[in-house]
């Protein structure tokens, strides 16, 4: 059976962007991006709400067009155009990005399927909004957080506000990378 894995950047208040949306305070550099590359080697399918689905939808498709673009680029934007991708939105009517299975209603039901399927494991990218939304209904089963040394002070989103209910985590690893950031590796505490 294949999990439902959060993968998410968060500040170290708890917040998954800033104010006004934005990433820019995640210390993005190389060795970022090839912890990056670790998790993405490991997803079957990638999972996104409505925003970001929308801002991937608009970004790496012109990746594939651009000469100019990186090796990593390139190859990350050829793999997201042909995996099968999953859009959690009650508000969009369609996707119509390459290969994307649009879950409008019955979301509980559809992603317990998703997770019957063999293959490697489901993985939400960012998109606070349908993380909450699949924590509040018990279907994350880990959490790939990386920790940002950076404290926002509000404002912004996040996955972990107002559930009510207590989650326990068990930690299974972490590192520190230079950058500072903590990339920790949980799952939910049986």
């Amino acid at each position: 059976m294949r999990k439902l894995v959060l993968f998410m950047h968060v500040s170290l208040d708890g917040y998954a962007s800033d104010s006004n949306g934005g990433l820019d305070w995640i210390p993005y550099d190389e060795e970022l991006e090839k912890y990056a590359e670790e998790v993405v080697a490991g997803v079957g399918s990638p999972v996104y709400g409505r925003t970001t689905y929308r801002m991937m939808e608009s970004y790496w498709p012109t990746v594939l067009d651009n000469p100019n673009a990186s090796t990593h680029n390139m190859e990350h934007a050829k793999w997201v155009q042909e995996v099968k991708k999953i859009v959690i939105s009650g508000s969009m009517d369609k996707a119509e990005w390459n290969n994307t299975v649009l879950i409008k209603d019955n979301i509980a039901e559809e992603i317990k399927a998703l997770k019957e399927q063999p293959g490697k494991n489901l993985v939400i990218f960012g998109s606070p909004g349908a993380a909450k939304t699949l924590l509040e209904l018990g279907l994350i089963d880990e959490f790939l957080l990386t920790i940002c040394p950076v404290v926002l002070g509000g404002g912004g989103k996040t996955v972990f506000d107002g559930s009510g209910e207590k989650i326990k985590l068990k930690l299974l690893s972490s590192r520190t990378l230079k950058s500072g950031i903590i990339a920790t590796r949980y799952e939910l505490e049986k």
